[in-house]
């Protein structure tokens, strides 16, 4: 187990957990911490031996309740459009491309960046007690970190209109009403209910649950492009054509292709 820069890494077999793990200021996310996720994804997607992935919040009280509002309103205006809001998309986008699948144990209040952070996983389970918003407009920003954009694919728009145009927060019940959690843990036992379903998908073969994620994000229009070329390039590399250019390639010599 391994807790850099406010993230902890555990793993378990083929499972990683994933925890922001700074409790005491509600795992209120610091750039620090941004930069430490980013680093983290680029590792699980280094390697073949992953089949899960958890997001967590260290603590009883939170899972995220957004951005530490001390780091990031010492920025100038142009700092944040130049650095802060671009930091956030780019590594959130990097979880949410990941190819093994993300599920978020929502164990506490997710709030603001929070909310945005969970939307990245494929699959999100809630403690009763974990409560949603998006409060930004309450200090006179706006979502900053796809609020407006991924929560959209997930909750429809009008949802989301109700969340970020009220600041209204909502209970873990109303969430699984909307779509925005599929499932409700026992009291306390979100990481738990995450850890089992994690087990369920590592049981599976990874490269077609892997595939399958990507295809359901491509039908969202999450990653269509490079999932098509990808997949693409994979099946063109199977054939005795392939071997054939290659061949010919080494050899100096026209390709014979038999369309096979």
């Amino acid at each position: 187990m391994a807790d850099i820069d406010g993230i902890q890494v555990e793993r378990r077999g083929a499972i990683a957990v994933v925890t922001l793990n700074r409790p005491e200021k509600l795992n209120a996310l610091t750039p620090a911490m941004l930069e430490r996720m980013e680093a983290v994804a680029a590792e699980l997607d280094a390697g073949t031996d992953v089949r899960a992935v958890i997001l967590t919040g260290a603590g009883p009280k939170a899972f995220c309740v957004g951005a530490d509002i001390n780091e990031w309103s010492a920025l100038a205006p142009l700092d944040m459009w130049r650095q802060w809001v671009p930091r956030g998309h780019r590594i959130f986008d990097r979880l949410a491309a990941l190819r093994a699948p993300v599920i978020a144990a929502i164990n506490g209040h997710a709030l603001g960046g929070g909310l945005e952070l969970a939307a990245v996983a494929d699959i999100r389970i809630a403690d009763p007690a974990a409560t949603f918003a998006l409060p930004e407009a309450g200090i006179a920003t706006c979502p900053g970190w796809s609020g407006t954009q991924r929560l959209v694919s997930i909750i429809g728009a009008s949802k989301v209109k109700l969340l970020a145009l009220t600041g209204r927060r909502i209970d873990a019940m109303r969430a699984r009403e909307i779509g925005l959690v599929e499932e409700i843990a026992e009291p306390g036992g979100a990481l738990k209910a995450a850890i089992e379903m994690a087990e369920q998908v590592a049981r599976l073969a990874p490269v077609s649950v892997q595939l399958t994620k990507q295809l359901v994000n491509a039908a969202n229009g999450e990653g269509a492009a490079v999932t098509l070329e990808a997949m693409a390039g994979a099946l063109a590399a199977t054939t005795a054509d392939a071997r054939e250019g290659m061949l010919s390639f080494r050899e100096k010599r026209t390709a014979n292709f038999e369309g096979n």
